[in-house]
């Protein structure tokens, strides 16, 4: 039996600032923005050539504080070209970090939540 993980809810405090970030700034595909009722909005975002997607909203329950996960990941084939990309659109983003499992750099969104983005280095 497979288990997919598809979609990761994401807090944030300003649905539309995050969305803008996101997808003008690190170039997330806006998959889906309903409002649901006045309460529930649902927004869904995709990296591209990923199958998992992050979500974000108002009302969509849980009670996890904007800004506080820490440790999203992505891959990519070339850090450095990653680092360049999201910085030349607007992205406060780390120098290049090289470790023995791979190369990385670092970002936040608006609220603090952190990603990583590695490059998987393979041992010669």
């Amino acid at each position: 039996m497979d288990f997919k993980l598809e979609l990761v809810q994401v807090p944030v405090s300003d649905v539309d600032r995050a969305k803008a970030f996101y997808t003008e700034k690190v170039g997330f595909n806006a998959d889906h923005d309903h409002q649901v009722n006045e309460n529930v909005r649902f927004v869904q975002l995709t990296p591209p050539g990923s199958a998992c997607s992050i979500s974000i909203g108002n009302g969509l329950g849980g009670d996890m504080t904007p800004g506080s996960i820490k440790g999203l990941q992505v891959v990519v084939e070339d850090a450095d070209a990653a680092r360049a990309e999201l910085a030349s659109r607007g992205v406060e983003v780390s120098e290049v970090h090289d470790f023995p499992w791979g190369r990385f750099v670092f970002f936040q969104d608006p609220d603090g939540n952190g990603w990583s983005v590695q490059q998987i280095t393979r041992p010669a």
